[in-house]
């Protein structure tokens, strides 16, 4: 199977955001408590937190942390998580039908974001609470001093405000599974009183207001533009989400799903411009692909778990090989949105739906969607190119999904999902390539124009006979390995792409 790509070394899409490599760390499950927050357990710091999974975080090169939802945010009091520990309440957490101890909250969640070196994407309550609480959530955190909140903050340990530059107007405000869970109207209304009063404390912040859960919501393109209508010159970017299953056990189908998330991209961006044009502004509001992820193989698994007890295992999904390839297409799709998706979290990092598991009180292990993440956020930096791409195509059905109740026809599906990318500073070129054929390899040929190719640096490819196969603790085998026998032709690179592979080429200049 032969495919080809064409770039040129000034077609540029733009430059690549750090931000879309964030992560995600809820109230919920095992994520917190026993995944970055283990008391006791022989690697725990001070604080509490596990640094064999602050070391595994790090790997991964996570700007930002989106916290403390999620679902969680909705029904969540901030000022039930500061302060001594032993004066705090226990709450029921209704989202998830557990306990929730606060025994983590704002203030140690500082402390776990600078271990472990990212930054936190805040998410204010606007479910069961309102902007006064949103507010002085802000002031706690970053104002200087001389206000009740942000002395109670030095009152709490720390000194200095925390900075922290964005801030999520509440969490999927058009679901009804949401605690609080309002119309567009209704969000649009108290969104924009929130953002008014967030940034007249902060002006400096930026602001993520709701877009729809997913694609298939019945609102979906009036929420948007209803809510953008409220609150477009006080936003920064607009949140989507999307999560991917394979329930039904069709991989073609599976493997193309990012053709879905790209449409919904583009859906998405044209709403963003449509009230734009209508208010008359300039102004572009980007997207926030703040949470994204493989999630099914757990469902059902709440149901082996006591509900109203503290971090109960739940979402624990054990992804295999395939997963990893369907990682990988996400990415690349990321990446060849990347003018306008400017913030991204994989959703979640540790235990819940995650690349990280832990086992209480044992070790912690790399996932399958651990390493395609690893090598796009390392080498997936620069400006992204613009494509011509000639690959064979398959015709499919999209099983159904995460929240999916139908199946979808897709038509032309390319074998090749590709993004090339051109770091100047570095005086690289990376190509992330994922296979999408079961059994054949592809032949590929990359036409670098503009370029001067030196070498090949590597080529790391991940595949494995067995698509359902999985790492655990103690084996994380399903990784990518050195491929060799590509080579260059003068601006040509000629490559070889296993069956059902991911693939990273990176070329010297």
């Amino acid at each position: 199977m032969q495919a080809k790509i064409i770039v040129n070394k000034d077609f540029v899409i733009d430059e690549i955001s750090p931000e879309v490599y964030g992560g995600f760390i809820e109230h919920i499950g095992r994520a917190v408590y026993g995944g970055i927050y283990e008391p006791g357990h022989p690697t725990a710091d001070a604080e509490g937190f596990r640094q064999d999974v602050i070391d595994m975080v790090k790997e991964l090169n996570m700007p930002y942390t989106r916290y403390p939802g999620g679902n969680f945010v909705s029904g969540f009091n901030w000022e039930d998580a500061i302060g001594p520990k032993e004066k705090r309440p226990a709450r029921l957490d209704l989202a998830w039908k557990s306990l929730e101890p606060n025994h983590v909250g704002t203030d140690e969640f500082m402390k776990w974001c600078a271990a472990a070196n990212t930054a936190p994407m805040m998410a204010v309550n606007l479910g069961t609470r309102g902007p006064a609480e949103a507010q002085a959530l802000v002031e706690y955190c970053n104002f200087p001093k001389g206000t009740y909140w942000s002395d109670l903050r030095r009152q709490n340990g720390a000194e200095n405000p925390y900075g922290i530059k964005i801030w999520c107007l509440g969490n999927e405000m058009d679901g009804p599974w949401q605690t609080g869970h309002k119309t567009a109207e209704e969000y649009g209304r108290v969104a924009r009183e929130a953002a008014k009063m967030m940034k007249w404390t902060d002006p400096g912040i930026k602001l993520v207001a709701c877009g729809s859960s997913f694609d298939g919501m019945p609102t979906f393109g009036q929420w948007e533009a209803t809510v953008l209508e409220h609150t477009y010159d006080l936003v920064d970017y607009l949140s989507i989400h999307r999560y991917f299953g394979n329930g039904e056990n069709h991989t073609p189908g599976f493997l193309a799903a990012a053709e879905r998330l790209d449409s919904f991209i583009k859906k998405t961006t044209a709403i963003c411009d449509f009230v734009g044009a209508k208010l008359k502004t300039d102004k572009k509001v980007m997207i926030s692909l703040d949470e994204w992820n493989v999630w099914y193989h757990s469902n059902g698994q709440e149901k082996n778990s006591e509900e109203w007890t503290a971090a109960r295992p739940i979402l624990e999904d054990i992804y295999n090989m395939e997963d990893a390839l369907l990682i990988g297409t996400i990415l690349i799709t990321i990446l060849n949105n990347c003018d306008r998706v400017k913030l991204a979290c994989i959703a979640q990092t540790v235990n819940v739906i995650a690349p990280i598991m832990t086992r209480t009180g044992g070790g912690a292990w790399r996932q399958t969607i651990f390493f395609p993440f690893l090598y796009t956020s390392k080498y997936g930096r620069g400006v992204t190119l613009r494509q011509v791409v000639s690959s064979p195509t398959y015709d499919t059905t999209l099983q159904k999904e995460v929240y999916h109740h139908k199946t979808d026809d897709l038509k032309n599906v390319p074998y090749l999902c590709s993004t090339v990318v051109y770091n100047r500073e570095a005086g690289e070129v990376s190509i992330f390539a994922v296979n999408r054929n079961l059994d054949e390899k592809m032949e590929l040929d990359v036409n670098l124009q503009g370029f001067v190719p030196k070498e090949i640096i590597e080529h790391l490819t991940m595949h494995h006979a067995d698509l359902k196969a999985v790492n655990s603790e103690g084996d994380e085998s399903i990784r990518p390995a050195a491929a060799s026998g590509d080579r260059l032709e003068g601006s040509l690179l000629k490559a070889t792409l296993p069956a059902a592979s991911w693939n990273l080429l990176r070329i010297k200049l």
